[in-house]
């Protein structure tokens, strides 16, 4: 898929969008692996796919694997398609967004909320989602840290704050 081509603009495109399996497996497979899954273990190119459960098997080492493995994803019950619509609703949310939207807005519990929203910031102050990003990149404006003044001043001197915005 590329930049812009038919990808979902609004909040209800991008529920009907990711809400085939399918079809958000294979967007977050082809972010991940624009050459084709790799294995984390051993990092061979030779694998299976079993349809069944959405999983890779690798045929160096016979480890299966998930596009999950390796992200901020890992180790989550949440589905795919709400990790996708969530990325989606903070990205363009411009003043951020609160874990009881989220929870209201994908019908998930506010604790599930939380804890993707952490993970989701988290992926953003770190630069865990540079790597991933390829190609022509659209950004809005959005807000990441907080005011240096609201945090104690133990921990005002490392923080970096900042505004973002497309060019």
């Amino acid at each position: 898929m590329k930049a812009n081509e038919d990808f979902p603009q609004t909040l209800i495109e991008t529920v009907r969008f990711f809400s085939d399996p399918d079809v958000a497996l294979n967007f977050m497979a082809s972010l991940r692996w624009p050459d084709g899954p790799v294995c984390p273990e051993c990092e061979s190119k030779e694998y299976s796919f079993l349809s069944t459960r959405r999983v890779w098997k690798c045929k160096g080492c016979d480890k299966q694997y998930t596009v999950k493995r390796g992200t901020i994803m890992e180790d989550s019950p949440i589905s795919l398609d709400k990790w996708l619509c969530a990325i989606w609703m903070i990205a363009n949310d411009k003043k951020g967004i609160s874990s009881y939207e989220i929870h209201r807005g994908l019908g998930i519990t506010q604790k599930s909320a939380w804890f993707l929203l952490h993970r989701i910031r988290h992926a953003m102050t770190t630069g865990s989602f540079d790597k991933k990003l390829k190609g022509t990149v659209e950004a809005d404006e959005t807000f990441i840290g907080g005011k240096a003044r609201n945090m104690h001043q133990s921990k005002r001197a490392g923080k970096i704050t900042g505004t973002g915005g497309s060019g």
